[in-house]
Formats: C-alpha cells, structure tokens, sequence
C-alpha cells in the first residue's frame, strides 16, 4: 500500500517536471548550431544569437522583423540600401525615430517615421546607421530605449558610424566591430573595449553585424539574409538589385568563435 502511494504521488511530479522543462534553441543562422540544444536561455556559444524557446523557433518561412532606427541627419545610402536588401528577402521593416515628427535626411529627404520610441513594438533585428548619429549618442533617452529592447532583440546590424550608437548602448565591447573608414580612430576611442578594423566590408560577430561606411551596408545586410534564409536568397536578391559588388569573402565572419562573454556550452545537451 505503502509502494502504492509513493508511485501515485511520483508519477504526476515526474510529469509536471517533464512537461515543464523548456528546451532553449538557436534561431535559424545557416550553421551547425541550427540543430543545437540547451536547458537555459542565454546565448548561442557558437554564433552568439539569443536563444529561443524551442516552441519560438523561427522557422525558415517566419517573417522576420526589422527596426530602422532614424534620426535627423541620417545618412541616406546608409539605410536605404539595407533596406532594399532586407525588403527583397521578405522581411518586415519598420521605421523608428525619437518621435513621430518628420525628420531630414542630408538635409534632403523627409522621412515619417512610423513609431516613436514610446510606441515602437519589438523586432528581431535592431539596425542604426550613420550621419549625424551625435543626435542619438547624445541623446540618454534613446540610449536608455536601446537598452530597454536588448532581452528581446535577437540580432544588432549597423552601418557606417552608426556602430557608435550600438558602442554608447554597451553592445559593442569586448567584439571586433568596423565603420567608416575616416571614423575608425575615433571608434576605438569611444569604444576602448573592442577592437576596431579597417578595410573590411563587415563583421559578424554572431548577435551583433558592424559594417564599413554607406554601400557596405548592402553587403553585411545580404550576408545577414544569407545567415537567416540562406545563401541562395541572398545571391537572389543581390541579382535582383543588380548589386554585383556582392563578394562574401570582403567580410569578416567571427560568429563561429566561442567568446568566452557568450560561452555557456556546459548547458548543451
């Protein structure tokens, strides 16, 4: 009667505890890792994406989404090239700005944003560009908001010095990251805890994509369709933009690297 008891009282706290054990898995990137499994969340140990429950998987047909972040002054290539890329591969882009008023591009362009920070809803890739990206860096409200959308964010992507934002939100430190050519020196300054590199297109650093100045915003956004939906979409879509300067090997892919910021392989199963 006794074993009879034990075994009723065991068996539905074996169920409990089986039904409730959640499986964190890596979002789709193209690489081994698509297959990997952990028992707690955090990050990827070899692409460094954030890890989803296994029930939140993106799967290859989910849309993925996209949030401009822009500001008065923003270069105009910087993001319009990007946003052709991510556009053509399907993905859901929203435009994001301080507030809802209409802002300047080069003093050329007006753009509405679509969402105000106090409205903006989460996406998975966060993109900031360069220009007058002082407006953003000086701005502890914006800063403040970045932070805010970090444990939802799966991917950071920026262009031109629009790395320097990512660098004031803390998301650059301890990676190697690149921009512009003529603000390399200055990066490195103002983001003392990475390291910075010239004359390379991009760097994949697995959560967080830099890229050099203007048009090689294309390329890291085609390597970051590549990564998402395959090599293939990519190739589609730079031929769809008659972008022939599209030579993978001019970025700098790291996201195979175990950081040790990262590194939590002692929870892969």
């Amino acid at each position: 009667m006794k074993q009879l008891l034990l075994l009723i009282f065991f068996i539905p706290c074996f169920a409990f505890t089986h039904v409730n054990a959640t499986t964190y898995v890596c979002p789709p990137c193209s690489h081994s890792c698509d297959t990997a499994t952990y028992r707690q969340p955090g990050v990827c140990a070899h692409c460094g994406m954030t890890l989803a429950g296994e029930n939140q998987r993106m799967s290859k047909d989910q849309k993925i989404s996209v949030c401009f972040y822009l500001y008065d002054g923003v270069e105009i290539l910087d993001f319009a090239g990007p946003m052709e890329v991510f556009s053509y591969a399907g993905f859901k882009i929203i435009t994001v700005a301080k507030t809802k008023a209409p802002l300047l591009s080069q003093g050329i362009l007006k753009i509405t944003p679509d969402y105000s920070i106090k409205d903006a809803p989460q996406t998975d890739i966060f993109a900031v560009f360069g220009g007058s990206d002082e407006v953003a860096t000086d701005d502890p409200e914006v800063i403040s908001w970045i932070k805010s959308r970090d444990s939802t964010t799966k991917s950071y992507f920026s262009v031109c010095t629009g790395a320097f934002i990512l660098g004031k939100a803390g998301l650059l430190d301890q990676l190697t990251v690149t921009t512009f050519h003529k603000s390399i020196t200055n990066l490195q300054k103002a983001v003392p805890k990475a390291i910075v590199r010239q004359n390379v297109r991009y760097i994949d650093n697995g959560r967080v994509i830099t890229t050099a100045g203007i048009s090689a915003g294309i390329d890291g956004a085609l390597h970051l369709v590549s990564k998402l939906r395959g090599k293939d979409v990519a190739e589609e879509v730079a031929k769809q933009m008659e972008y022939d300067k599209y030579v993978p090997e001019q970025g700098m892919d790291l996201s195979h690297q175990e950081l040790s910021k990262t590194k939590i392989s002692n929870n892969q199963r």
